[in-house]
C-alpha cells in the first residue's frame, strides 16, 4: 500500500525507541487487518473491561461524526470536524494514560474526552453552544475542554497547545506528580514554531510531556510530501534528544502499548517522549472542507481497507470478547441514542450574552461593561438577526 506520508516504512513488531542517529525509524505493528497478530508480537497486557470500553469509545465516535456531520449539512450546526480513520490512534493512547493525566488536544480528538467520561449530553450541548455548555457558548463545535476530566480546551490557533503542554508537564514534575500531559497535533502543525519550542523546552527542563503527532498525511489541502523532505516527524525528535517511536495509528493495540510505555519511561526518566501515529484520513479536514480537490476516490478507498475499528473488532471477536449480532444491534440503538440526544439540546436556549465578559477578570472592567450595553442595544434593535430574545438581554 503506498504511504501518503513522506515517511519511510520499515515495519517492526516489538516496541522499541529510537535515539540518537538513525537512518530511518520504523513503525509498530501489532494487529494484521483479519484481527490477528503478526508473527512475533505480543498482545499487551489489555483486561477485557479495558478492551470493550475502548472499542465502545470508538464506534460511539464514529456514529456521532456521521451524524454531526450531517447535522452540519442540514443547517443545525456551524460546522464539524471528523476523526474517520484515526479513532484507534485517539482512543488506545487516551485509554493507556491515567485519568489526572492531563491531556491537551489539537481539534480531532473526541474519543480521548469520550473515554475519559465526556457524556452524550455534554457533547451536544456544546456543539448546540447552548447554555448547558460548559464553555457557556463561547467556542466553536469541537473546540471542547472539561477540568473535571483534565482536558484542556481546544484552542484553533494551530500548535499553540505544544509549549503550553511543556509548561504544564514541568510544573507536574516540579510539583512532584506522578503524572503526564499527553499532547495531540497533526505533522502539519509540526510546521510551526511552536513545536520547535516546545519540544526543545520540554527536552532541556526534563519535563514528562507525551508528544502526540498524528501524521494523517495532509494538512488540510497539502500533502506531507509538499511540507517536509525528512522522514516524517519522528526524526525530529531524535534531533531534539528526545526518545521516539513510530506506530500505526491504525492498530489500536500497536498505539495502547506505545503510548503506555512512552508514559513509563517519561516518569521514570523525567523526560519528554515523541510519538508518531501513522494513520490516514478518510474524511475531509472539516465540514468546511472538499478533500476531492486535492486526491482521488481511488486512493480514499485504498485507505478504507485499513480500517481501525474493523480490525480491533475482528480481534475482539477473535478473543471471545464481542459477540458480532449483539454489536450490530447495540451500534443501531446508538444511533437513535444520538438523534435523540440531538434534538433536545438543539431546543436549549443560549447562553445569556453577559456570559461574554465572564471568567476574564474577577469583575467585568468599566470598558468591557459598556461594550456589553452598547450590544444589547444592538441586539434589541436587529432582533431578527440574533438567536437571542429581548428578555434575555435585559
Amino acid at each position: 500500500m503506498t504511504n501518503p506520508n513522506n515517511a519511510t516504512i520499515t515495519t517492526v513488531h516489538s516496541a522499541e525507541f529510537t535515539s540518537g542517529h538513525a537512518l530511518s525509524i520504523p513503525t509498530l505493528r501489532l494487529l494484521k487487518d483479519d484481527g490477528t497478530l503478526y508473527q512475533g508480537a505480543k498482545e499487551p497486557e489489555l483486561d477485557k473491561a479495558t478492551a470493550l470500553k475502548m472499542y465502545d469509545t470508538m464506534v460511539f465516535i464514529r456514529v456521532l461524526d456521521e451524524r454531526m456531520l450531517a447535522a452540519q449539512r442540514q443547517g443545525r450546526i456551524s460546522f464539524y470536524m471528523q476523526c474517520l480513520g484515526e479513532e484507534a490512534a485517539v482512543v488506545g493512547s487516551a485509554a493507556a494514560l491515567d485519568d489526572k493525566d492531563m491531556i491537551m488536544a489539537q481539534y480531532r480528538e473526541q474519543g480521548a474526552l469520550r473515554y475519559r467520561g465526556f457524556s452524550l449530553e455534554q457533547f451536544m450541548n456544546q456543539l448546540f453552544s447552548n447554555e448547558k455548555d460548559l464553555g457557556k457558548g463561547r467556542q466553536m463545535p469541537v473546540h471542547y475542554g472539561s477540568k473535571d476530566i483534565y482536558y484542556m480546551t481546544v484552542s484553533s490557533p494551530l500548535g499553540t497547545q505544544i509549549p503550553q503542554a511543556s509548561g504544564y508537564a514541568y510544573a507536574q514534575r516540579l510539583r512532584g506528580l506522578k503524572n503526564v500531559t499527553l499532547c495531540y497535533f497533526g505533522e502539519g502543525a509540526a510546521s510551526e514554531g511552536d513545536f520547535h519550542a516546545g519540544l526543545n523546552m520540554a527536552a532541556v527542563h526534563k519535563a514528562p510531556a507525551l508528544f502526540f503527532c498524528r501524521n494523517n498525511g495532509y494538512a488540510i489541502s497539502t500533502p506531507a510530501n509538499e511540507q517536509f523532505v525528512g522522514d516524517g516527524i519522528a526524526c525530529r525528535g531524535v534531533g531534539y534528544g528526545i526518545k521516539t517511536m513510530r506506530v500505526d495509528g491504525a492498530d489500536i493495540l500497536a498505539v495502547y502499548q506505545a503510548t503506555k510505555m512512552a508514559r513509563e519511561q517519561a516518569l521514570a526518566g523525567n523526560e519528554p517522549i515523541l510519538l508518531e501515529s501513522m494513520a490516514y484520513r478518510l474524511a475531509a479536514h472539516s465540514s468546511s472542507d472538499d478533500p476531492s480537490g486535492y486526491r482521488s476516490k481511488e486512493e480514499e478507498e485504498l485507505w478504507r481497507k485499513n480500517d481501525p475499528i474493523s480490525r480491533f473488532r475482528l480481534w475482539l471477536i477473535n478473543k471471545g470478547w464481542l459477540d458480532d449480532a449483539a454489536d450490530t444491534e447495540q451500534t443501531s440503538a446508538l444511533r437513535q441514542e444520538i438523534l435523540d440526544a440531538l434534538k433536545v439540546a438543539e431546543k436549549v436556549a443560549k447562553p445569556g450574552i453577559e456570559h461574554m465578559i465572564t471568567d476574564v477578570y474577577a469583575e467585568p472592567t468599566v470598558q468591557l461593561q459598556q461594550q456589553l450595553k452598547e450590544l444589547k442595544a444592538h441586539i434589541k434593535k436587529y432582533p431578527d438577526a440574533y438567536p437571542v430574545t429581548a428578555g434575555r438581554i435585559d
